[in-house]
């Protein structure tokens, strides 16, 4: 008898409207792939709630369960790589997006997407990293690979309470620099300090309209999760031979800069893409966040959730109103 599960499930009512509910799937629904992994837990993504939300750039068909994140362990495989019980961990690839996600008990996925979990971490530390912290985590990679150490400044983190800037400020801190986190949120300080922000500045100090094409630098790299004139004017302001990283575009997707600081500073723009990440260096990536870049503040950085609370989450996450992260427990 095919075997029946939880899961989220958005679909689009008589009006034209997406709701997202609770509901009972099928094994046979689920898409074709090499491993079926029962999901422990999952991670709330800002792509989830465009997902959730019937955005056909993020999902082109519906019904569909969202969850970019899953972890949890395998029930069976088709290939000998992958073990009936192994601890895994599936991020990007198409997960959540057009193939069925980890907002139910079960995904089925092809082996090539999955990472064994690094014995450091549990299942749900996993998630509380999620792709956000992966993100951070290969943003923090660039910099280091770009020889940017703590002895040349501060590195700045724009979104600072997102999930992306929240596991940013506690790697970077782990490792020594000197962090200064950008929010709109005055009450959020005392999260961004405890994560291990040095200081703290509001967006409209790094949204510069002079036209100038530099200012005077003030930072040794950046880790941008914004996009847009912040974006330009972290560049413009980042010290000679300095890194920028850059993984958004909520500000805007344009970026309004000439080319001088790239010629004239020698600045280094790198974007980065969690998504088709090559599988190889995602398991080094994970490595270090099980080990050496695991921040003292990781347990700080979530709360967790129900799949029934899930609806709710998703519009906060779209309001821009969630702080840190949010871990799915589904089992």
């Amino acid at each position: 008898m095919d075997k029946t599960f939880n899961g989220l499930v958005v679909s689009a009512n008589d009006s034209g409207a997406y709701t997202a509910t609770l509901s009972t799937k099928t094994i046979s629904e689920l898409p074709a792939g090499d491993v079926l992994i029962r999901v422990h837990y999952s991670s709330l993504n800002y792509k989830d709630a465009l997902s959730a939300s019937g955005n056909k750039g993020v999902t082109r068909h519906y019904p569909h369960t969202p969850g970019i994140d899953a972890a949890g362990v395998v029930e069976w495989s088709s290939t000998d790589r992958w073990k009936p019980g192994d601890e895994v961990i599936v991020t990007g690839f198409d997960l959540g997006m057009n193939t069925s996600g980890g907002f139910a008990d079960y995904i089925r996925v092809p082996a090539s997407w999955i990472v064994r979990k690094p014995d450091q971490l549990s299942l749900r530390e996993s998630m509380i990293y999620g792709t956000a912290g992966f993100t951070a985590g290969i943003s923090v990679a660039a910099l280091l690979k770009n020889g940017v150490t703590p002895d040349q400044g501060p590195i700045v983190v724009t979104g600072a309470t997102g999930g992306v800037g929240s596991v940013a400020i506690g790697i970077l801190h782990r490792l020594g620099y000197s962090v200064t986190a950008v929010s709109g949120k005055p009450e959020a300080h005392d999260f961004l300090t405890s994560l291990g922000a040095t200081d703290i500045i509001p967006r409209s100090e790094l949204d510069d309209t002079s036209g100038k094409a530099l200012l005077k630098p003030r930072f040794a790299g950046a880790i941008d999760t914004v996009g847009g004139s912040i974006l330009a004017t972290l560049i413009k302001s980042t010290n000679y031979g300095g890194t920028v990283t850059c993984c958004g575009m909520v500000n805007s997707g344009d970026l309004p800069l000439t080319v001088f600081p790239f010629i004239l500073r020698g600045i280094q723009l790198v974007g980065i893409d969690s998504v088709e990440y090559p599988i190889d260096h995602r398991t080094a990536i994970w490595q270090h966040l099980a080990d050496d870049w695991k921040p003292d503040s990781l347990a700080s950085l979530t709360h967790d959730i129900s799949l029934a609370e899930l609806p709710d989450a998703i519009q906060t996450i779209l309001k821009g109103q969630m702080q840190g992260r949010a871990v799915v427990r589904i089992v």
